[in-house]
């Protein structure tokens, strides 16, 4: 395992973490590293907070914003049909939201349900793991997008 996975958000404040598209008011918006789902990107919220709930008002509103800022990015960049919010903590125990991009070429079976109804082996299969050339250029074009809406 790569070191920067091991702590992702000293990895990104560092500059060690490859995934990082952008900083953001509440966090830094990420690159996910399994794109079975093209685009898909996570808010690791910062400074550290273990959930939404213990934020103030206007911490949670930026990180909502922000959020949803990535979520036109990946719009404008991948034209998905929809996108999808998930904010978890379960397994990862800090805030963090997971922006899922949904198609119009998923299997009706997995498209209409939550994405973490796919096969766990989509995790995990070499052809959708990141860093791999073939995702390079679009993350690039999500950084820019991303980049412009934040100014």
């Amino acid at each position: 395992m790569d070191d920067w996975r091991k702590d992702r958000i000293a990895s990104a404040l560092s500059g060690t973490n490859p995934t990082v598209l952008a900083k953001m008011k509440s966090g830094f918006a990420v690159f996910g590293d399994t794109q079975f789902l093209p685009g898909y990107c996570v808010l690791l919220g910062y400074p550290k907070a273990n959930s939404l709930n213990d934020l103030s008002l206007k911490e949670r509103s930026a990180f909502l914003t922000d959020m949803t800022i990535i979520g036109d990015a990946i719009t404008q960049v991948y034209s998905p049909m929809r996108i999808n919010y998930d904010i978890l903590g379960n397994k990862d125990a800090f805030l963090h939201a997971h922006i899922f991009p949904r198609y119009d070429w998923e299997e009706l079976q997995f498209r209409t349900k939550p994405m973490w109804l796919y096969p766990s082996i989509n995790w995990s299969l070499p052809e959708y793991q990141y860093p791999q050339e073939k995702y390079e250029t679009k993350k690039h074009e999500l950084q820019t997008k991303l980049n412009e809406l934040i100014r």
